[in-house]
């Protein structure tokens, strides 16, 4: 009963904080881009911030100081919303690769136009593939760091891994450093649920992967990275979440 009763209060919290934002970020449709990536920013650790006081998730972030600074390819794996906001506040100047339909929506998708999110329309196939790794390659050009889920959609914690090649096309395009990311967020924000459990979400940021790999050899370097760190992460999760549950 607690934790559903935390969990209707952050959601009310979460949606009354991003509906503030959006308001505050009105502006800056007349300014540079940066001053919407910076209130992403703020928005991003002030839900950290509720979700930590209502919710008892704390965050943990392992490898931080194996951040490489100016352009980057950021693949990190997707169980939750959670990493859509906690992410973007590891990073200086982030940008999103997202469905293009996200930006139909009414002033959050117009302010990702002002912020040069990527978008990617999957119904052109090859085509849209090769539109997103052109624009990709320009923001990063801005010395931004360009955050990809490599899987395209969120996948529950411990589900069997379906990477989309889309990563590697990007990667060889890029000619950047790639930076994988593993975390255990879906324990503790399921998808498909407004429930949140309490605990500690652990991101490991691992070893960079140095451009110039070919491709196969990049992508399966990368799934395996990833998937190692993100099982020991899910275990590690589960264990917590025995002790607090116990």
């Amino acid at each position: 009963m607690l934790i559903l009763v935390r969990s209707i209060a952050f959601n009310v919290a979460f949606y009354l904080n991003t509906a503030f934002w959006l308001v505050v970020a009105l502006p800056t449709f007349f300014m540079p881009f940066w001053a919407i990536v910076e209130i992403a920013r703020i928005w991003g650790r002030v839900n950290l911030v509720l979700l930590r006081v209502i919710c008892g998730i704390k965050v943990e972030i392992r490898g931080r100081d194996k951040i490489p600074p100016g352009p980057l390819l950021v693949a990190s794996k997707h169980q939750s919303a959670w990493e859509t906001f906690a992410l973007i506040t590891l990073f200086p100047n982030p940008v999103f690769i997202l469905k293009r339909e996200l930006q139909w929506i009414p002033i959050f998708g117009w302010l990702t136009i002002k912020g040069r999110m990527v978008p990617v329309d999957r119904g052109r196939g090859a085509a849209a593939l090769r539109a997103m790794a052109e624009r990709a390659r320009h923001e990063l050009a801005q010395n931004r760091q360009l955050i990809i889920f490599p899987e395209g959609t969120r996948r529950a914690a411990g589900a069997e891994p379906r990477y989309k090649y889309g990563v590697a096309h990007v990667y060889a395009t890029a000619g950047v450093p790639c930076l994988p990311i593993a975390l255990n967020s879906g324990l503790f924000w399921p998808r498909r649920t407004f429930r949140r459990y309490p605990g500690t979400v652990i991101v490991d940021i691992c070893d960079v992967i140095p451009p110039g790999l070919e491709q196969q050899a990049f992508f399966e370097k990368l799934q395996t990275e990833i998937e190692t760190a993100t099982a020991r992460l899910i275990e590690e999760g589960r264990r917590e979440m025995g002790t607090v549950s116990g």
